[in-house]
């Protein structure tokens, strides 16, 4: 298994567009940082000019804390279409070249074979969340300085800096639980279909999809509290002024629940499958 692992994590270093992606990502951040840089005094002033009426604010709102607060709501989107796209091209690729027949011929078991890719393709995310994250934290901080967080989530929150940065860690550690999520099923998807551009697909519409009912309001516990769309946007709960940690422990845990659920499914349609 040890071995099985360390080939795995070698074929993916080894692939161009895994670097791609990690590019794509840091992109991304430094347009978000760039666009809060020449336009992020406008936005402020837009969301607060009726509280300027009536309060008075002291130092700048526009900080790095607000810089990765913006980022945390652009990335959870991108980030995890980037990382299934790649993730999924971990087994489509072999799939596609005929390798994967190559590797069946040898002693290998065929559950340790996949499990591996799975432990890969998680090791690979919490790696990635954790670069995302440093790199954040850093080039906001750096060129904006730290603050005080304001939010808007129905009503406008204020927190002070250093709470405010703990609270950004922790919606980074549950985005992290979000984007294993959303990777384990792109490689479950690929063990599904086998080829690339449909599982891309499928994993885009499945990402939209999640994004589309995580809006809808419905009046049902089970879709509200157990649905995993639902649970996917639990990272803005540590944004409250009255923050529900049992109600975001549940999320995780049910969460983590679907998670080894779509990677028992995809182990399992492995073994079964023939292949060749």
């Amino acid at each position: 298994m040890r071995d099985l692992l360390v080939v795995e994590i070698y074929k993916l270093l080894k692939q161009s567009k895994t670097y791609y992606g990690l590019f794509a990502i840091f992109f991304i951040e430094l347009l978000v940082v760039l666009a809060a840089y020449y336009q992020g005094n406008d936005i402020l002033d837009l969301l607060l000019s009726n509280l300027k009426d009536s309060f008075y604010f002291e130092g700048t709102l526009l900080n790095g804390n607000l810089i990765i607060y913006l980022l945390l709501n652009m990335l959870w989107f991108h980030l995890p279409l980037i990382l299934m796209i790649l993730m999924a091209g971990t087994l489509t690729t072999e799939f596609k070249d005929g390798t994967l027949q190559s590797v069946m011929l040898q002693p290998v078991s065929k559950w340790k074979f996949i499990l591996s890719k799975y432990c890969v393709v998680i090791l690979f995310t919490i790696i990635t969340v954790t670069f995302t994250a440093l790199s954040s934290f850093a080039i906001a901080y750096f060129i904006f300085g730290k603050g005080d967080l304001v939010v808007y989530l129905g009503t406008l929150n204020f927190i002070e800096s250093s709470m405010a940065q703990q609270k950004l860690i922790y919606a980074f550690v549950f985005g992290g639980i979000s984007m294993i999520f959303f990777t384990v099923v792109s490689l479950t998807l690929a063990v599904i279909l086998k080829e690339a551009t449909k599982t891309w697909i499928v994993a885009a519409l499945f990402l939209i999809l999640n994004n589309v009912l995580m809006k809808f309001e419905l009046d049902n516990n089970f879709y509200n509290y157990w649905f995993f769309p639902k649970l996917n946007n639990s990272w803005q709960l540590f944004f409250y002024t009255e923050v529900p940690s049992g109600l975001i422990v549940q999320n995780g845990l049910v969460l983590i629940a679907y998670t080894v659920l779509f990677m028992c499914i995809g182990m399992l349609l492995f073994v079964k499958r023939d292949i060749g």
